[in-house]
């Protein structure tokens, strides 16, 4: 990637496995999984910020096509997202950009916002690490959704490592924006619980998240992230709200150890 850094485009490194790599399969399943969303009273306000699940979209894609549902409403507003995931694969402090000049899935590619990188860049411990992105599917699995619901808009992807919430703060602080700004937290819920104990977890989650009071990383595998944009959430009086909270015992049936998912709106008057 040195070699031809800032003009590379990130390949997809999912496809093919967590959502199909076929352009019109990959289209359907997607409006498929909107189509499946979770019926709710739209909310007043603006949705500044949205924390959707990242697994395989037959497992989670109804719970993430909650939340891009509510966000296909400002599709002329938006024009720039702010998306955070955590690391899977590489151990690392900080959060992390990626070198690519664009990420791309079937659906086509999305230009990285030059200005939003530099700004992120500025803050101490965002580095760029392209080894953080090339394997990592809690960001690509948001791509899908975004290039569906959504008309031409940028990206600053940020791959989170070990960090604390005054870190991230700083970063969503420099790159808080307005309307045309949006920010997306990728984040499963608990893991490999049976049914019922999965849904009694994710529930307590649930009501902390519309508290805004932070989780913990057995709550919640994206943990640092979203107790980065909590206390975002805290200082801009954000109101949260659960739009989604189901599991893969939900959506597969097999409910003896099951992970869990939710779509919750950080809304701003």
């Amino acid at each position: 990637m040195s070699a031809c850094r800032f003009k590379c485009v990130r390949q997809p490194a999912v496809a093919g496995l967590f959502y199909p790599a076929d352009a019109d399969e990959l289209r359907r399943l997607v409006h498929f999984s909107l189509a499946a969303a979770m019926r709710f009273d739209e909310p007043n306000g603006i949705t500044k910020a949205l924390v959707l699940p990242h697994a395989g979209l037959i497992y989670s894609g109804p719970v993430a096509g909650t939340g891009y549902k509510l966000l296909e409403k400002d599709r002329d507003a938006v024009r720039r997202i702010i998306l955070l995931g955590p690391s899977h694969r590489v151990a690392f402090d900080g959060l992390a950009l990626s070198e690519a000049a664009a990420f791309t899935t079937p659906l086509g590619e999305i230009p990285i916002d030059e200005e939003g990188t530099a700004a992120a860049l500025l803050v101490p411990g965002v580095c760029r690490m392209e080894a953080a992105h090339a394997r990592e599917h809690s960001l690509e699995m948001q791509l899908p959704f975004l290039q569906t619901v959504l008309g031409h808009f940028t990206l600053v992807p940020m791959v989170v490592g070990e960090t604390n919430e005054t870190q991230l703060n700083a970063v969503l602080e420099k790159l808080w924006g307005g309307p045309e700004t949006r920010i997306i937290v990728s984040s499963d819920l608990s893991h490999f619980h049976n049914y019922r104990t999965a849904r009694q977890l994710d529930q307590k989650t649930a009501a902390q998240v519309e508290a805004l009071e932070s989780v913990t990383p057995e709550q919640a595998c994206g943990a640092n992230p979203l107790n980065g944009l909590l206390r975002a959430a805290r200082n801009h009086k954000l109101t949260a709200r659960t739009l989604d909270l189901r599991n893969s015992g939900d959506t597969t049936g097999n409910r003896s150890r099951v992970v869990g998912y939710g779509a919750f709106a950080f809304l701003e008057d």
